[in-house]
């Protein structure tokens, strides 16, 4: 593993960047603040040449979603190793603290990368494609929550004087027809980039052979994986997806069920767990596979949670292929 002198902690915020340089050698931290935008941080880069070797630097933030796109664009562009850590992990690793502020933020961030070396995960940019696909799948996300809300207008109609709903009726239509366009011209720009990347198709048309699996959760998986490159097995893509089981037990008091934990993409959970249900309904296999865990008296969520890893394990199984599902169950005697 690369030895590193300075670890650079990032506390990441819409307006600025507060950054501690911390030298391992004399364990002696330095405070700047900058603006959060590409100048800013590209001149910040310039700026610290006299004070650290950049060879033997780790940059390290937390996970603050798009707020972390100047700053990480810089340092790929940079080949400077960038670490981006969900920012529970760095709260839970503090301890007990009281009080505050972004500079001591900073801090914390900078002797967590210190600390927690042997977790090192270096950040590589997405393709340029995946990360228009997730853009525009997050806008679809928000349209169709607008959408639904909106339309709850028309419960009125039946409770409402006509002349009364008459007022709004109009508008509200305008409205759902106006995001129904929108919901389409995102769905046909998602189609469109798909089409234009081979690696893109082959990977949708590999995920929608397998049974139960649609159109909409083949694009998350591709999005959610960053192209099947972020994880190294389905295994730890489960526990991404809050599917993949866990003990709760501690000494002889304490004996819990054996279940999944609550921090997980909830987005890609959903989306799972309705093509579970699609399953078992038209794969043969998982219908048979349901039904007799069912009459061996297992709980119907603990066999749909089971019936969501098969699920994910076909889909990397395809992948890693890189052929279509063979449905073998039809060849069973």
């Amino acid at each position: 593993m690369k030895k590193y002198l300075f670890y650079v902690g990032i506390d990441v915020s819409k307006a600025k960047l507060d950054i501690n340089i911390l030298d391992v050698l004399t364990l002696k931290s330095e405070h700047f603040i900058i603006e959060n935008n590409i100048k800013s941080v590209t001149a910040f880069i310039k700026k610290i040449d006299r004070k650290v070797d950049k060879e033997c630097t780790l940059f390290c933030c937390e996970n603050t979603g798009v707020y972390t796109n100047h700053l990480s664009s810089v340092l790929v562009k940079l080949n400077l190793d960038l670490w981006i850590v969900p920012a529970i992990e760095i709260k839970k690793s503090k301890g007990i603290s009281r009080g505050k502020n972004d500079k001591t933020d900073a801090k914390d961030i900078s002797y967590y990368s210190y600390r927690n070396i042997d977790k090192l995960k270096l950040f590589t940019l997405t393709s340029i494609d995946i990360q228009k696909l997730k853009i525009l799948y997050t806008e679809r996300e928000k349209m169709l929550k607008a959408l639904l809300l909106i339309q709850t207008t028309k419960e009125n109609k039946a409770f409402t004087d006509k002349i009364i709903f008459k007022e709004v009726s109009q508008i509200n239509l305008a409205l759902v027809k106006s995001i129904k366009n929108s919901i389409h011209k995102i769905e046909s720009k998602i189609k469109k980039i798909i089409k234009v990347s081979n690696q893109l198709t082959k990977q949708v048309q590999l995920i929608r052979s397998i049974p139960g699996l649609g159109e909409q959760t083949s694009v998350y998986l591709i999005i959610a994986t960053k192209g099947f490159t972020a994880f190294k097995s389905w295994r730890q893509f489960a526990c991404y997806s809050g599917v993949a089981p866990f003990e709760h037990s501690s000494g002889s008091s304490v004996k819990g069920r054996t279940r999944v934990n609550h921090m997980a993409d909830k987005k890609m959970k959903s989306l799972l767990q309705m093509c579970a249900m699609t399953s078992i309904k038209y794969d043969p296999q998982l219908k048979e596979y349901y039904n007799k865990k069912k009459l061996e008296g297992k709980n119907s969520m603990l066999v749909l949670n089971n019936i969501r890893c098969k699920l994910i394990s076909r889909v990397f199984a395809v992948i890693t292929r890189e052929t279509p599902y063979i449905n073998t169950y039809k060849f069973a005697s």
